[in-house]
């Protein structure tokens, strides 16, 4: 295998020195590598996509089977989930935006080699297994935050993977490229990926990468749709015959999910600083992960299963059904199922739930101000684009995903309208993103690690 292998590099080399140009040669061996990646990108994101969905049918048929059940395959969820990434993946945890953004802080000349910690084929493995496990178990966890850091981790094995002779690549382009080429993939959204890349990863000039940004993001989102077919990630909601009224609702939606957004960051990041500080063992992080999951699973049995999973179809069920307004507690539940499965230790991002609870406090403010159908699909974008930025504090990235999924292109000023609100909102409960703390708290352990045994750290995978 190894002989196959080192041959073929050998006839590569080859036929590259075949070319004359010298920098159509050089061009060429740059943009290489980033098609590569966006290939295997766009065919993990949909083999991923796939996996995910059927977890989440699994837990809904087993649900609908019998109800009780919720109780035995949560728990048993939660721990395996948080078990699979503390033994073999710690940095497989959450997320993966946080871990992909600390990568490219790590891409430099002193600590490039650390960031095998943050991204790689074991991460890549653990963090789909582990995320699958979750949402089985009822977790409200996403697929779209992993699919980030799985990019990631496939455009850095490429790019290592290059022989000797081939010219080097800037490893913070080649994260960052991979970064917006999953998002892209995840959601079908080529715009978003790119706004993503700049918005929220890149402290570099853009020109520096913008071809193989843009390339990259095609050649993934194609590869995906060749798998998938092409398609919306939520579809076509009506929104015509909407008065510039509006408006108001819409301040008023995006203040308060910004608000409740970032007490939620808040939250989630005071329940991770207590778990670090009292929860020395592994039973007692079991004891937590059981009461967390009972907790869910009660509310899941007895008021509302709304609580469990993504939450897709109920982003789907107040777009385009009658069915339009949630009750009162319904965001407080897509609130608290992301709380206590996005800190349970396993794998699983808070996209899709940020989007989630988002459409709900949407919902139910337009439920009560009395609102038309089409009023009220217009305010449950807007608080989708509220809470994520609320999260993630990128209102261009969260207006341009909402945009991009629902193909609403005549709401950009409604969409962005909301996404600054809450970006204003949000500082008023906390200056920093979640993401940000905690793409803080890896480089903090990763550097600290490093400290105390370099050369075991400094190995490989």
């Amino acid at each position: 295998m190894l002989k196959i292998f080192t041959l073929i590099k050998r006839s590569l080399k080859n036929s590259f020195d075949n070319i004359r140009n010298e920098q159509l040669k050089h061009n060429l061996l740059q943009a290489i590598p980033f098609w590569i990646g966006s290939v295997i990108t766009g065919f993990f994101a949909v083999m991923y996509a796939q996996v995910f969905a059927w977890g989440e049918h699994l837990m809904n048929f087993i649900f609908d089977w019998h109800a009780w059940m919720i109780f035995i395959i949560a728990p048993i969820g939660f721990v395996l989930s948080w078990w699979l990434v503390k033994e073999f993946a710690p940095n497989a945890k959450g997320s993966g935006i946080p871990q992909v953004m600390a990568a490219v802080e790590l891409a430099n000349p002193k600590e490039h080699r650390k960031i095998r910690n943050l991204l790689s084929i074991k991460i890549i493995f653990f963090k789909i297994l582990s995320s699958v496990i979750l949402v089985i178990g009822g977790g409200a966890v996403g697929r779209e935050g992993p699919t980030i850091q799985i990019a990631g981790s496939v455009f850095r094995k490429v790019n290592e993977y290059l022989p000797d002779w081939w010219p080097k690549i800037s490893k913070k382009n080649m994260i960052m490229t991979g970064a917006a080429a999953g998002l892209a993939a995840a959601f079908n959204t080529p715009l978003g990926g790119i706004v993503f890349a700049v918005e929220e990863l890149s402290k570099t000039h853009i020109n520096y990468f913008k071809t193989a940004l843009f390339t990259a993001v095609i050649i993934a989102g194609l590869t995906a749709q060749t798998l998938a077919g092409s398609y919306l990630y939520l579809g076509y909601p009506k929104t015509n015959d909407v008065s510039l009224m509006v408006m108001f609702p819409i301040i008023l939606v995006a203040a308060t999910a910004g608000i409740m957004a970032s007490q939620l960051s808040v939250i989630m990041l005071k329940i991770n600083s207590w778990k670090k500080k009292k929860l020395k063992t592994d039973k007692a992080n079991v004891i937590f992960l059981i009461v967390c999951a009972l907790i869910i699973a009660s509310i899941a049995y007895f008021i509302n299963r709304e609580v469990l999973g993504s939450g897709k179809e109920i982003m789907e069920r107040v777009l385009f059904t009658k069915d339009k307004h949630e009750d009162w507690y319904v965001p407080i539940l897509r609130m608290l199922g992301p709380a206590l499965s996005f800190t349970s230790g396993g794998a699983g991002g808070i996209f899709a739930p940020a989007l989630t609870a988002g459409a709900s406090i949407g919902s139910v403010i337009s439920g009560i101000i009395h609102l038309t159908p089409n009023e009220t699909n217009v305010v449950i974008l807007a608080g989708m684009v509220a809470f994520l930025t609320g999260i993630t504090r990128a209102p261009f990235t969260s207006a341009i995903i909402v945009l991009e999924m629902t193909d609403r292109h005549s709401l950009i000023f409604h969409l962005m309208l909301a996404g600054m609100v809450s970006s204003i909102a949000s500082i008023l409960v906390s200056r920093h993103s979640l993401y940000d703390v905690l793409k803080v708290n890896f480089l903090a352990e990763i550097r600290s690690k490093n400290e105390q045994n370099p050369e075991t750290h400094n190995k490989g995978e």
